[in-house]
């Protein structure tokens, strides 16, 4: 078997059909276990450089006061390293990115498994249990071993357990964590290419022209959908999606024109759409949304 089989056997085995709740197919890839490593390596540096970085200007603090009222430095210093400690991955994963900073420079992000939006409830959900069944364990052994106060047989199991969930992506197909089979998510891939900028650079989108009716037949919701399809860029997923668009607004196609071109261009336009009314406080959350 050649190399090109094998990694097109690989590629193949990552790939997932998931349907939106609107019947469209992402056709997604989910991350492999050497980038979800990489990324949380990258993010646990950076996240221990900022803490000793908050740490240092502290102790600054606290040294220039001379120990004069400094109660409330104290408490800034509790709770900023209580807020990096705990709060890293949750505030990076609620983000529209829905992705940390090594998750970014990986090509990776958060999503639903069952197709719908990446709720506040599933990312605080499968971070908490980061903090089960890795975080506090490495911190127990690191502090045990410092004071020299546990036991081998303590240390032994700390490592066991930390162990198993370290290793448990590699034992299911989906590369999931033991937080993503809770939370009902898991990390997938995402192109490193910006969408956004590109949309709203698109000249070609000048040659199609939406009444307000026709861009009213979405929602944020939609918006989302539409923007991940774009971003995935499969051509029978963007092909299947334009052909229910056109049909939903009676849209009869020009000659020569692109479903690419049409779905950048409506996306422009809903968006646009969408933005100008949450100004006077409409926000439609989706297709039946009546607001």
């Amino acid at each position: 078997m050649s190399a090109y089989d094998v990694t097109a056997r690989s590629e193949a085995a990552l790939r997932r059909s998931l349907i939106t709740p609107e019947g469209i197919d992402l056709n997604l890839r989910i991350g492999d276990a050497g980038q979800r490593i990489g990324a949380f390596v990258i993010d646990w540096v950076l996240q221990m450089v900022c803490i000793g970085l908050f740490l240092v200007a502290v102790g600054w603090t606290l040294g220039a006061m001379g120990g004069k009222n400094d109660g409330h430095i104290w408490i800034i210093g509790f709770l900023g390293f209580f807020i990096l400690s705990n709060g890293w991955f949750v505030g990076f994963e609620l983000s529209p990115r829905a992705a940390t900073i090594g998750k970014r420079i990986m090509g990776l992000r958060v999503a639903a498994r069952d197709g719908g939006r990446l709720t506040a409830e599933a990312v605080v959900a499968r971070n908490i249990m980061r903090e089960i069944e890795f975080a506090a364990p490495v911190k127990f052994m690191i502090i045990a071993a410092a004071s020299g106060g546990s036991d081998g047989l303590t240390m032994l199991f700390m490592g066991i357990w930390t162990g198993i969930f370290l290793f448990f992506p590699l034992f299911n197909k989906d590369r999931l964590r033991a937080g993503d089979l809770i939370a009902g998510t898991w990390v997938v891939r995402t192109p490193k290419r910006s969408l956004l900028p590109d949309l709203s650079d698109n000249h070609a989108s000048g040659q199609f022209k939406f009444t307000d009716l026709q861009l009213s037949a979405y929602g944020i919701k939609e918006l989302h959908v539409l923007e991940q399809v774009l971003r995935t860029r499969d051509r029978k997923t963007m092909v299947a999606v334009a052909a229910r668009i056109r049909r939903k607004i009676d849209w009869t196609p020009e000659e020569h024109e692109s479903d690419e071109q049409f779905l950048q261009a409506y996306y422009a336009g809903l968006r646009a759409r969408l933005e100008q009314r949450m100004l006077f406080g409409h926000r439609r959350k989706d297709k039946f949304d009546t607001a």
